[in-house]
């Protein structure tokens, strides 16, 4: 079976290890263009496309695949029995999901169709969900609307954050890849359409949502915390500066201070008054600093019991 691969973030890697692993012959990896990082805009590649070159895959990276009459003939001479994507950033035209033998398969990391589109791990995450996982689908034009061929769970343990999330998602859904791809036929065979009652949509995650607000609940902040780690993070500001909330935990204790409030402080723990509970801050970054463990922080910055954030 000849493949394409499109894919394109760290999610998506394991998946093209494990084609590779397998055996499968992967003719060819799509991935979004080299883009420019840090202070001297060096263009590196997509995780995906670092890959593909350790297993000397053709890579190609078209600006857009939508309205490419170039790409489009490139996948002709090609001519892959099926394209297999997982988050590759980009809608997939008809022309391209009418191309292959077996049309186009994605690797979507939530359960169908519940959380389609652009951040489905944070945005369950966010949400406080106790479980998720993944669901390989059948593409069509629609926004992840396709019929579902396999879906595999996990819980989500407390305290995980989004990117450890992305981690087990992608090693679950590459595992799962392999199962569907081995009996691929009578998979597709058996594929069922989602309820399209029952869906709901995974709007993209901005910077602006990371601002933390402490009228809320501490289990509300908790989960946005944990949803927005590691990118593009929460904050607040402490005596004017902005500070980053790494790593919290919410605690179930009554109080009258006002939100966002320091209630005490512990040896390694800041525990700041929310809308209900309080936060525990175990790790925080300071502006133009290093991310530190609170100790640090509360040493450094001479913190104190009723102190405030956003004050």
């Amino acid at each position: 079976m000849k493949i394409v691969f499109m894919g394109t973030p760290d999610f998506a890697v394991p998946s093209l290890h494990a084609l590779t692993e397998a055996g499968y012959e992967v003719a060819a990896v799509v991935t979004q263009p080299d883009k420019p990082k840090g202070r001297g805009k060096t263009l590196l590649p997509t995780p995906v496309k670092e890959e593909a070159v350790m297993h000397d895959i053709p890579v190609y990276q078209p600006e857009k695949v939508r309205n490419n009459p170039e790409f489009l003939e490139i996948l002709k001479e090609i001519n892959p029995d099926i394209i297999v994507v997982a988050a590759y950033g980009q809608i997939i035209p008809k022309e391209i999901l009418e191309l292959p033998k077996f049309g186009c398969i994605n690797i979507h990391a939530s359960l169908l169709p519940k959380y389609r589109g652009a951040a489905p791990i944070q945005r369950v995450s966010i949400d406080g969900e106790k479980e998720t996982g993944v669901t390989i689908m059948q593409l069509d034009e629609g926004m992840d609307t396709g019929n579902i061929i396999s879906t595999v769970k996990m819980a989500i343990p407390p305290h995980m954050n989004a990117g450890e999330l992305f981690d087990q998602l992608g090693s679950l859904g590459a595992r799962e890849l392999i199962h569907v791809l081995d009996d691929l036929p009578e998979k597709l065979k058996h594929s069922i359409p989602q309820n399209q009652e029952e869906a709901s949509y995974a709007e993209k995650i901005t910077k602006d949502m990371g601002h933390l607000d402490w009228n809320l609940p501490a289990e509300r902040l908790d989960c946005l915390i944990r949803g927005m780690n590691p990118n593009p993070g929460t904050y607040s500001f402490y005596r004017g500066k902005r500070v980053k909330i790494h790593k919290a935990a919410p605690e179930a204790v009554k109080h009258s201070a006002r939100p966002g409030t320091i209630l005490s402080l512990a040896e390694d723990r800041i525990h700041v008054a929310c809308g209900s509970g309080a936060l525990v801050i175990s790790e925080i970054q300071p502006e133009n600093h290093k991310k530190m463990d609170a100790s640090d922080f509360i040493h450094g910055y001479q913190v104190k019991v009723n102190d405030e954030f956003d004050r």
